[in-house]
């Protein structure tokens, strides 16, 4: 498995990959800019590496606390932190949960310190209303973009497996099924 110093290189050098193809396909600067800068937060920051102590989970600085509970509750390299498309929507939900959360405290409060009113469907409907209508092309530029870090990451864990494995059992081990073990035939019985 790389290191956090190879992932991190691994993103950068990628990274004009990514840039040059968001253009060539979005053909919208600002569509390639978004794609870019999520896939360079996902590399270095919101990657699949944040369910361990890791470089990634390190950048997040005094807001480490926050991915806590994730680790606590995800299994290193499980399905859920790195497999495609769900290990990015697991994130994605998971600090968004974080987020929701603090903001009805921080609503709450500040209902009670300043006496004002507010109303979570209207808020809600205008928020969904305004996103169909303006940002579907940006949260879409967006999430691929944040999976392309994950899976630069994922895969180049994949392949620094597989070549610990060929080097230690062979060439083809990774590609062979597990040899099963045979069972032993438990004596019979003596006839009388």
């Amino acid at each position: 498995m790389p290191s956090g110093r190879t992932h991190d290189q691994i993103t950068f050098w990628g990274l004009p990959v990514v840039v040059g193809f968001g253009f060539l396909l979005l053909r919208r600067w600002e569509l390639a800019l978004i794609l870019s800068l999520a896939y360079l937060f996902s590399g270095l920051m919101f990657g699949p590496d944040l369910d361990i102590h890791s470089v990634q989970f390190k950048r997040w600085g005094i807001f480490r606390w926050i991915w806590l509970p994730y680790q606590k509750n995800l299994r290193h390299r499980s399905a859920l932190s790195h497999g495609f498309l769900i290990g990015t929507i697991v994130r994605l939900l998971y600090l968004g949960s974080i987020l929701l959360f603090i903001t009805i405290i921080g609503v709450a409060i500040a209902q009670l310190m300043f006496d004002f009113s507010w109303n979570w469907r209207t808020a809600f409907l205008n928020v969904q209303r305004q996103w169909q209508q303006h940002y579907w092309a940006e949260s879409l530029a967006l999430f691929v973009g944040l999976e392309i870090g994950a899976m630069s990451h994922s895969v180049s864990d994949w392949l620094g497996s597989m070549v610990k494995r060929s080097q230690k059992q062979g060439l083809f081990s990774s590609f062979s099924r597990k040899k099963r073990k045979k069972r032993r035939k438990s004596p019979r019985s003596s006839r009388r």
